[in-house]
C-alpha cells in the first residue's frame, strides 16, 4: 500500500492513553463556508500528531490527506463515506472527528476535500512534515533569533 510508506496508523491504545491529544500533540482544523480554515500544519517527523477536525457547515465534507497519489483516486473514487483509516474522514454536518496518525516521512502532504466542486473552490491544505531529528516546528527558528 503506498501510504503505509507515508504513514503508520497509530493504535487505539494510543489513543487511550492520552498521547496525542494535549497541547503539543494536536491541531484543530475547523470547516467553515466550504474551506478549512487551517490550510497549512506543521508536524514532525515519527510523532503522533491528533488532528481534530470541526465541521461548522450545514453540509458534509471529508479530510483526505495523502500524495497526489491518493487524490486522484479520490477524485475519480466512488467511497461515499470515510471511516476506516486515519487519513481518510468524513465529517457530517455541524459534527466533529479526530484522527491520530504519524506521518513517517518528511515532505508536503496536500489534504482535500473531495466531494463534488470543493476542491475547486478551494477546500484545499496542506501539512508540512519537518524532520524530527533537526527540532520541533519553530525551534529551529527561534534558536536563530537568540543566536542574533
Amino acid at each position: 500500500m503506498r501510504l503505509g510508506l507515508l504513514l503508520l496508523v497509530v493504535p487505539l491504545a494510543l489513543l487511550a492513553s492520552g498521547c496525542g491529544g494535549g497541547p503539543d500533540g494536536g491541531e484543530t482544523i475547523a470547516i467553515r463556508y466550504s474551506h478549512f480554515m487551517t490550510d497549512e500544519l506543521e508536524v514532525v517527523a515519527g510523532e503522533p500528531i491528533t488532528i481534530t477536525l470541526r465541521n461548522d457547515d450545514p453540509i458534509a465534507h471529508e479530510w483526505i490527506v495523502g500524495t497526489e497519489d491518493v487524490h486522484e483516486i479520490h477524485r475519480n473514487g466512488t467511497e461515499p463515506y470515510h471511516d476506516t483509516r486515519p487519513t481518510e474522514v468524513s465529517i457530517p454536518a455541524y459534527e466533529t472527528r479526530e484522527t491520530t496518525l504519524i506521518f513517517a516521512e518528511p515532505g508536503e502532504y496536500a489534504y482535500i476535500c473531495h466531494l463534488p466542486g470543493h476542491e475547486v473552490y478551494g477546500m484545499v491544505g496542506t501539512v508540512r512534515v519537518v524532520d524530527g531529528r533537526i527540532g520541533r516546528p519553530g525551534e529551529l527558528a527561534a534558536a536563530r533569533n537568540e543566536a542574533r
